[in-house]
């Protein structure tokens, strides 16, 4: 039987500001992962929703701001 050991979640300010990152940046980036990449939206009491990572999404989302930055790289030498 699976059960799912997450016992919190990290909200995308908190991880922006560790990662020296825009919150927009973050969510930019966000868009590409899936439920299965441990991203989540947390909803309260009158609240619109928050963008929120397990450690292992945000593991996730540091491998795709790499893939964004070597790709960017990659442009800006294919231009020169």
């Amino acid at each position: 039987m699976l059960v799912n050991k997450v016992d919190h979640v990290t909200t995308v300010d908190r991880v922006a500001e560790r990662l020296g990152q825009s919150v927009d940046s973050i969510h930019d980036v966000a868009l590409e992962m899936d439920t299965e990449d441990s991203v989540i939206w947390v909803y309260g009491a009158g609240e619109d929703g928050v963008l929120a990572f397990t450690n292992f999404g945000i593991e996730t989302l540091v491998e795709l701001i790499e893939i964004h930055k070597d790709s960017e790289t990659c442009t800006l030498a294919d231009a020169a």
